[in-house]
């Protein structure tokens, strides 16, 4: 069965300017990894669960903070990796410095029986539209396109 992943992507105007808050992940794999690397909050649909409220609980989670508003429906894009990845907006403008992501048990190095904990996301930042192209996980960009069409803003 193939997983489904849920998240949302917080935007903000700065002086007129559309930035994205983008999260990198925690742990060691990620830890000298940049361009490609960030995500929007998110996680996986537990079964019977709605989309929408597993990417507010899957946000609550890593970032530590509950959002709720006026979503914006991103659509759903498979992944290179093959997960189903379902994706909302809310202009929100997030404290950045206030992120405190939830602790998770990874085996690391991989397959070495040994486990640490880790936080799963270790930093969030706002972007603008151009970084952000650069900055998040290839598979994601989409959902970037589908927020400026909904917001009738030429593509950066």
């Amino acid at each position: 069965m193939t997983p489904h992943s849920a998240g949302i992507l917080l935007f903000k105007f700065v002086d007129g300017q559309l930035h994205l808050m983008l999260a990198h992940p925690g742990g060691p794999f990620w830890a000298n990894k940049d361009d490609g690397a960030w995500t929007m909050p998110k996680g996986l649909i537990e079964p019977d669960e709605d989309p929408l409220a597993a990417a507010q609980r899957e946000f609550a989670e890593e970032t530590g903070i509950a959002v709720d508003g006026a979503f914006i429906a991103l659509g759903k894009r498979k992944q290179p990796s093959g997960k189903i990845v379902h994706a909302w907006a809310l202009e929100h403008d997030l404290d950045v410095t206030k992120v405190a992501s939830n602790v998770i048990s990874i085996e690391w190095p991989r397959h070495s029986g040994r486990f640490i904990e880790i936080p799963e996301i270790d930093q969030a930042r706002w972007f603008d539209i151009a970084e952000a192209r650069v900055k998040i996980a290839k598979g994601q960009l989409p959902f970037i396109d589908a927020l400026i069409a909904h917001l009738g803003r030429p593509k950066i």
